[in-house]
């Protein structure tokens, strides 16, 4: 399980430019920004059937995430039985394949190419709790001329350059539109066939997948070869039942889950890593800030300081990486020495997190079951790679996943090594999936797109840089019940499920 130090390289923020060339603003066409493809309706008039659509839910392995795709299918086929028309495919990602790479779409679309490019138009992708209004979702795609290539969404854009899109367009970051995944996004079949034969042709051009719907848009614009992202206003991601959603073929069902009772904050146990530099600096942080939302709560150091208090595990302090530490808090998670919990947190001591939204989240997923839960990256997908729950972000782990990752003899080829790709590696090898939540964010709330942070009830945050975290966790974090950017209560899902 030995991992190059390349491999290693890529991984940290630093040098990520040795993977993603920085892409110089000359490069973009100057009407980039303002281009519109005009719909043409009127070369075709024959009416858009529902057949001639291949829905594909972006669904996932776990127990709570197969039951919340079942139902969006369900409510699809239902929809069209009022419609009276014949049903579209409806395909769900996780059990297309075997293939791991298949979540990063890309590598799916010679399959989807092969098996739908004759008898369809368009390829809709959509999200587990991504309510779609048939009716007016149909009549939106027969605005465009199905014989063109089209690529359909929300557009989403930077602020300002970040290291989670390889800092592309660093001179004018907000010229470059990609698709919010939440509110769904359409592929033209022409557009699909043409992308199938370039996916088989031509290796993607990074190992890394780390912000699926930017690099997907990429890969479509191509240098400005391709199509870019056509905006359509009905796709939205407001919720359901808002007053100002009427006009719209997507809504989002909920921007938390719940699904009963949050889980206790008892059933939790929460590993900081830290070192001692950091005591002083980081350490206080949490204090003021999340630390109180914990029952139980240990600071992993290299360095035994009564005073916070940390830990020493006996693993010496490295730069990068932290393996030896980690696993060193799996084993003391496993062995007894920490009360047990059916839940274990692992976070950096530069983590900004909501306990409470955390115990709200999982009350949907079931401590039985194998999980590791955070924000999933993934390495080398289209060539048989692995996914990753990315460590900054916070990882989640069930006991259950523990117990199976240590009996296993998973290990850490260094104390330095990485330890979320190790980890993403060992469960790979067990046939255990990450499963992936977009609340979790390895990043500050600065590197995200205003409108897709604007959805959401997010969970936690990183990195301190150029912030003052404090403020940070006060108006992105602090628990009070409520959507930070609206005043629409959380939704139960219980009753749903």
């Amino acid at each position: 399980m030995k991992m190059s130090r390349v491999h290693y390289i890529a991984h940290t923020g630093a040098v990520l430019f040795i993977f993603f060339s920085l892409m110089p603003l000359s490069a973009v066409p100057e009407n980039l920004g303002s281009k519109v493809q005009d719909a043409d309706s009127s070369i075709d008039t024959n009416q858009l059937k529902l057949r001639e659509v291949v829905f594909v839910i972006q669904s996932q392995r776990n127990s709570f995430h197969k039951q919340q795709a079942e139902r969006r299918r369900e409510d699809l086929l239902l929809q069209t039985e009022n419609l009276l028309e014949s049903p579209p495919a409806i395909l769900l990602l996780h059990s297309l394949s075997d293939n791991e790479g298949d979540w990063s779409i890309l590598p799916l679309l010679p399959y989807l190419s092969s098996t739908f490019g004759k008898n369809s138009s368009w390829i809709v992708f959509l999200e587990e709790d991504t309510n779609v209004r048939l009716a007016k979702f149909l009549e939106v795609l027969t605005r465009f001329d199905r014989r063109k290539e089209w690529f359909l969404g929300k557009p989403l854009h930077d602020e300002e350059s970040t290291i989670i899109h390889h800092y592309a367009f660093a001179e004018n970051p907000s010229i470059f539109k990609y698709p919010d995944f939440a509110a769904a996004w359409a592929l033209s079949l022409p557009l699909v066939n043409r992308l199938a034969i370039k996916v088989k042709d031509e290796p993607l051009k990074s190992d890394f997948t780390i912000d699926l719907k930017h690099e997907v848009a990429l890969y479509i614009w191509e240098n400005g070869k391709g199509p870019q992202l056509t905006e359509v206003p009905e796709l939205c991601t407001m919720l359901d039942e808002s007053p100002l959603a009427k006009h719209c073929a997507t809504t989002l069902s909920y921007r938390l889950p719940m699904c009963g009772e949050p889980v206790k904050k008892e059933d939790i146990f929460v590993a900081v890593k830290t070192c001692r530099k950091f005591h002083t600096e980081r350490v206080p942080v949490v204090k003021k800030t999340w630390e109180k939302q914990a029952s139980l709560l240990e600071y992993y150091s290299d360095h035994a300081d009564p005073s916070i208090p940390t830990i020493n595990l006996g693993v010496p302090n490295t730069n990068r990486g932290h393996c030896g530490k980690t696993f060193a808090i799996l084993k003391r998670f496993a062995s007894g020495a920490v009360p047990k919990t059916n839940w274990l947190l692992i976070v950096d001591d530069d983590t900004l997190i909501s306990l409470p939204r955390l115990q709200a989240l999982l009350s949907c997923y079931d401590p039985s079951e194998p999980l590791c839960l955070g924000e999933r990256y993934g390495y080398g997908l289209s060539q048989g790679g692995y996914s990753y729950i990315t460590g900054g972000g916070g990882m989640v782990f069930s006991r259950e996943t523990v117990v199976r990752l240590l009996a296993s003899g998973c290990k850490c080829y260094s104390n330095d090594a990485p330890d979320d790709m190790v980890l993403g590696m060992c469960l790979n090898a067990l046939k255990l999936p990450v499963t992936h939540s977009p609340l979790f964010h390895q990043a500050r709330p600065e590197d995200y797109s205003r409108e897709f942070l604007a959805h959401q009830v997010p969970v936690s945050f990183h990195k301190h840089w150029n912030i003052d975290p404090i403020s940070v966790f006060q108006k992105w974090l602090k628990d009070d019940g409520m959507d930070p950017t609206s005043e629409t209560p959380q939704k139960d899902i219980k009753e749903e499920l």
